[in-house]
């Protein structure tokens, strides 16, 4: 998932807690069990228990799409009444969001010191196979090892991202109900990567775990009915078995929250140039070139006054990101369109961010008509949106994109493929418009369609597209729809899984054959 309105939220100065930092000892684990952080909420800490805890596993607390989702499910849950508590392997207090820092959720880090996140050699190694011990060791630290997870009387578990656990979940507490987050099969993932035959062999049984362990869920959510069609074609036999919903992420609809209005002025280019914007991480997946070829099949004289600008993440780290961006640039000589590429600031600057957007944007060459701007800063992507006149989104079958949302709440008018999440969140023509991916000049005609829209009509859409962000895509509707699919799973009847009883009269026997030995042992040296 696309990392999101994440960059100004985790350069705020890390504050200390001991339910944030990686207990190294079991001793500072059960300390921080014992005096978990004030939560913001607390005003409210009578009625967080009305409804009971809800219980939160995520392996990787840091800065994402998922991580964004899972703070919103947990914020918004407790905002509901519930008394929320989140369990993850780790945690940094200086790349994390806010609301798991600054004492709005309880967060505790347990299960991080046994096994490393990866292996080191030569390269990060086995990430999928570490990834399973340290969610399992963190379920038996807190359930076995100790009674922290028994403490806290459990009303239900929303495990995400890694369903590895959820057979000993179900064991441990076979009657609490469990709803599984699946964001999309990590199968189809690994298979979307250019990966070797041999790390295709490593997968296949991490892939069969996936599938075999999703099915203790008492129910599994996904983030769009594409998402959905994806699993049940997937794996057909966890959709004949488990309730697969639907629970769309969300995006800040809160105006105290959001970056404040500009000044009304001409934009963030120079000249005052009108703009059609594309958000996207380097990624070939994202068919960013669709945009280039789109833009030059406008009539030139068309393009007189308007920039394509094409921003999102990217990491020279990164050899796709420097590698794509490389062929884009050549994508667009090729088609004789002057382009500018501005990079992120050093990170050995001590503000990584700049002063304005303004700032940011004073050294474009009047006579490029692309901009590429890496890593944009969140100030900057703010101020382009606000200014856009059509917001381009071209990955095909993306599983659901927050960025068209992120447009939409802006006002401004999307031009998505007609394929994945976009078909569920932008509506063709009161909102946007959706395309073939496949046929750039279709591409093309909106966006000089939307060009020549009169300042009326573009209005309209955008009072539109903002009204259905705040009815459908709020963190408020997104709670209640995950509050609604919990109290169907516990008004369903839960019985211990097969697995359970299978377990048990395993360790009956075990034990029972250990007695017997005992008893012969002990015989023997008593007669010696």
């Amino acid at each position: 998932m696309a990392k999101k309105g994440a960059a100004s939220s985790a350069k705020r100065p890390p504050r200390a807690s001991s339910s944030t930092s990686s207990p190294p000892t079991a001793s500072s684990a059960a300390a921080a069990t014992q005096a978990p952080p004030a939560s913001k909420d607390d005003s409210s800490s009578s009625s967080n228990s009305n409804k009971g805890t809800v219980v939160f596993f995520h392996p990787d607390l840091g800065i994402g799409g998922a991580e964004r989702l899972v703070v919103d499910a947990a914020v918004g849950l407790q905002r509901r009444g519930h008394r929320v508590v989140v369990f993850t392997n780790h945690c940094d207090p200086a790349h994390c969001f806010d609301e798991c820092r600054d004492g709005t959720l309880d967060v505790r880090v347990r299960g991080a010191w046994l096994v490393p996140a990866a292996l080191p050699f030569p390269r990060a190694r086995l990430a999928i196979l570490c990834a399973v011990l340290r969610h399992v060791h963190l379920l038996l630290h807190i359930a076995v090892l100790t009674s922290e997870l028994p403490d806290l009387r459990p009303a239900a578990f929303v495990v995400d991202q890694l369903s590895a656990g959820l057979p000993l979940l179900r064991y441990l507490h076979a009657r609490v109900p469990v709803l599984f987050y699946c964001h999309f099969p990590d199968l189809l993932l690994a298979r979307g990567r250019d990966t070797s035959r041999l790390k295709r062999l490593y997968r296949v049984p991490f892939d069969a775990l996936e599938q075999w362990s999703m099915g203790f869920g008492h129910a599994v959510a996904v983030n769009s009915e594409f998402t959905r069609s994806v699993v049940n074609r997937t794996w057909p036999r966890l959709g004949r078995s488990v309730p697969i919903k639907v629970v769309y992420p969300c995006v800040d609809i809160d105006e105290n929250t959001r970056q404040p209005e500009g000044d009304g002025g001409e934009g963030p280019l120079p000249g005052g140039d009108r703009l059609i914007l594309s958000i996207n991480r380097f990624e070939r997946k994202k068919d960013i070139g669709l945009a280039i070829k789109a833009f030059a099949a406008i009539p030139a004289a068309d393009r007189k006054g308007v920039r394509l600008v094409l921003a999102g993440g990217y990491d020279a780290r990164v050899s796709e990101n420097v590698e794509y961006h490389a062929e884009l640039e050549a994508l667009a000589s090729s088609l004789s369109l002057v382009h500018h590429t501005i990079t992120p600031p050093s990170t050995s600057t001590p503000s990584a961010e700049p002063s304005s957007p303004a700032t940011a944007l004073s050294a474009v060459p009047a006579s490029a008509s692309v901009l590429f701007l890496l890593s944009v800063p969140s100030a900057l992507k703010a101020s382009l949106l606000r200014s856009a006149s059509l917001l381009v989104y071209t990955p095909s079958n993306e599983h659901f994109g927050i960025v068209p949302l992120e447009a939409m709440l802006a006002r401004v008018p999307v031009l998505a493929a007609n394929t994945g999440g976009p078909v569920e969140t932008v509506s063709d023509p009161a909102t946007g418009w959706l395309r073939d991916p496949d046929d750039p000049a279709a591409w093309s005609a909106v966006m000089r369609d939307a060009l020549a829209l009169p300042a009326s009509r573009l209005a309209a859409m955008g009072d539109e597209g903002a009204r259905r962000v705040r009815e459908r895509f709020g963190r408020d509707k997104m709670a209640q729809t995950l509050d609604d699919i919990l109290a169907e799973i516990r008004a369903m009847e839960r019985r211990p899984p097969f697995i359970n009883y299978v377990i048990n009269l395993l360790m009956l026997v075990v034990f029972f054959y250990f007695g017997l030995l005992l008893s012969s042992t002990y015989k023997r040296f008593t007669r010696g």
